[in-house]
């Protein structure tokens, strides 16, 4: 069983994501906040596998909450919850270790399909939205463009193919048929690039690869 824990200032849309995510079967909700303090309390306490974490909240909003959490030993994947206006502040989010970005209007099954996405250690859910994400807030310079081809520089040919992938937002399974490869190894090969160039998880790969310029 998939434990979640939901954040939100605002009871009524807590209340409809318990409702969505309970209704699948293999998630529960083990507990909500309505502020990021809260968030960091039930975090360390409840030890969920993933926070849903609205960005926008009164006191410690979802942006200090997530670098908090991050920080948590083993801590859980964190989902940003966002409007699409664009939180301007959302690419802080990735940089804090944030795995994904929900809209809020996001249809229920792919909210649930999301949270199983970034429990087991998965791709980035909604690689449109992460990409546009990426594309909007995350500034490319020239002296970043040549460290990350540097820091790429380390991978072998098919490392480097896979970390490009992952940039594209692909899945283990869609990288796995693009490059004629089993999703279990595709797994090992993304585990293996996020050590060796000491990144969290794959948003920040995709970060990596689009300052290299390859996106």
């Amino acid at each position: 069983m998939i434990r979640v824990l939901v954040v939100d200032d605002e009871l009524l849309v807590r209340t409809g994501l318990r409702t969505i995510l309970e209704a699948a079967g293999d998630i529960a909700v083990t507990g909500e906040a309505g502020d990021g303090d809260e968030a960091v309390s039930a975090a360390t306490r409840l030890r969920p596998h993933v926070v849903l974490l609205d960005v926008r909240m009164p006191g410690r909003d979802g942006l200090r909450a997530a670098t908090e959490i991050a920080r948590l030993p083993d801590p859980p994947k964190v989902i940003i919850l966002t409007t699409f206006d664009l939180d301007d502040y959302v690419h802080r989010a990735l940089r804090a270790g944030a795995v994904g970005f929900l809209l809020k209007d996001t249809p229920p099954r792919e909210i649930a399909a999301a949270v199983r996405t970034v429990a087991a250690g998965d791709a980035m859910l909604s690689p449109s939205v992460t990409r546009r994400l990426i594309g909007t807030f995350v500034e490319r310079r020239p002296d970043q463009s040549e460290q990350a081809r540097e820091r790429l520089g380390l991978l072998t040919e098919r490392e480097h193919e896979v970390i490009v992938a992952v940039g594209r937002g692909l899945s283990n399974a869609e990288i796995g048929r693009d490059l004629a490869m089993s999703e279990a190894t595709v797994k090992g090969h993304v585990s293996r690039v996020l050590a060796k160039l000491g990144l969290a998880n794959r948003v920040q790969a995709a970060i990596l690869v689009h300052h290299a310029g390859l996106l």
